[in-house]
């Protein structure tokens, strides 16, 4: 409790669940290397080719990034689940 009577617990609760633009960036563009690695190395053992698998596996990161992105900013304004 806080000299108010307010309950910190769940103040800093609430902030927990807030995600700042510059995180969805940061945790979208790690999440992106992975799949861009991975793509890459699928790719390649489908293809043969290593210039089309990076090509495929760049095209798919960028569009999953920009994807990935919007999703996230979505949910930070959903209320459902959150305590």
């Amino acid at each position: 409790m806080t000299p108010l009577g307010g309950n910190t617990a769940r103040t800093k609760m609430s902030n927990f669940n807030m995600e700042t633009r510059t995180r969805s960036i940061v945790k979208a563009v790690s999440w992106q290397l992975v799949g861009l690695v991975t793509m890459t190395l699928l790719a390649f053992v489908v293809t043969g080719d290593l210039g089309a698998a990076g090509s495929l596996a760049i095209i798919g990161a960028i569009s999953g990034f920009m994807c990935f992105f919007i999703h996230e900013r979505v949910w930070a304004h959903i209320r459902w689940g959150r305590f």
